[in-house]
Parts: structure tokens; C-alpha cells; sequence
């Protein structure tokens, strides 16, 4: 059986965001890639009442993991340090990367810190933003006017 999934062109574009950066990175980096930027994994899904942002954050402890809100743009900074440090004869090759990274997110206007929840857990940052309420259509008359005030003036 076939499932219809509504087509979100943003969706789209973040995919190949993501995937457009992490292949230049790597044609940037050359072989060794001992210098490249640690990008973590981000996956997006929007539910009926929020969207929901989740950062794959493993081996960074909660405290050093910063999340800014500013100007309706969302800011996730962290740093994930080097355990341990092996010695250099004998390693056949360094894939895991450490360092800083930030991401910054545009959010729909109107979003306040009260409307953000973060959890972290497992290595997973997940940041519940409640959807802004949707401004309703008023009905504006066209070709009334006003109607004229009567009175009657009286003597002192």
C-alpha cells in the first residue's frame, strides 16, 4: 500500500543543505580530514501543535551546550572535547570529531522563550517549539459610512 506524505519544500532543503555541506567539507579537507568542522545530525518533524529540532549531541556533557534565542532565530552551540588522547603510533586513523559547532535556525515571527522546551537525553537535544497562533481573516465592510450625528442645539 502506498503512504502520501505532504511535500514540505523546507524539509527538502534542509536535506540537501546538510548534505551539500558535508560534501564540501569533505572535498575541502583532503585526505587526512583531521580539520574538519563537526556538523552533528539534525533531524526536523512538525507535529499539529510544534516543530521539533533534534541535535545527535553524543559525548557532549549539558553543560557545555548553549541554546539563544534572538531576533526569531534559535542558535544551538556546543563543544564536545577529546577524551582521551592516543598516542600517535599506532593509530591507524581519527574519524570521530571534536570541537565547537554552532547552528543557527530561522523560527516563524512571534516565538518567545516560553515557547521553547529543551530536553537532553542520550545525546539528544530536542527543542519543542510551539507553533505561533495563526492570525484569523477579519471581514472589512467596503462602502459604508459613517453615520451622521443629529442634534438639536438649544438656547441658555
Amino acid at each position: 500500500m502506498a503512504t502520501l506524505v505532504r511535500f514540505d519544500p523546507f524539509r527538502e532543503l534542509a536535506g540537501f543543505q546538510s548534505d551539500v555541506s558535508r560534501l564540501l567539507n569533505g572535498m575541502l579537507e583532503g585526505n587526512g580530514r583531521t580539520t574538519q568542522a563537526w556538523v552533528p545530525a539534525l533531524d526536523v518533524w512538525e507535529t499539529k501543535d510544534e516543530l521539533v529540532y533534534a541535535f545527535d549531541l553524543p559525548g557532549v556533557p549539558e553543560d557545555k551546550i548553549t541554546v539563544e534565542l534572538e531576533d526569531d532565530m534559535l542558535t544551538v552551540s556546543a563543544v564536545r572535547e577529546r577524551t582521551q588522547e592516543a598516542e600517535t603510533e599506532g593509530v591507524a586513523r581519527y574519524e570521530r570529531r571534536f570541537g565547537t559547532f554552532t547552528r543557527t535556525i530561522g523560527l516563524p515571527q512571534g516565538i518567545g522563550d516560553a515557547d521553547i522546551q529543551a530536553t537532553y537525553s542520550d545525546g539528544v537535544l530536542e527543542l519543542h517549539v510551539r507553533k505561533p497562533e495563526q492570525r484569523k481573516p477579519r471581514r472589512i465592510q467596503v462602502g459604508t459610512s459613517q453615520p451622521a450625528i443629529e442634534g438639536a442645539a438649544t438656547k441658555e
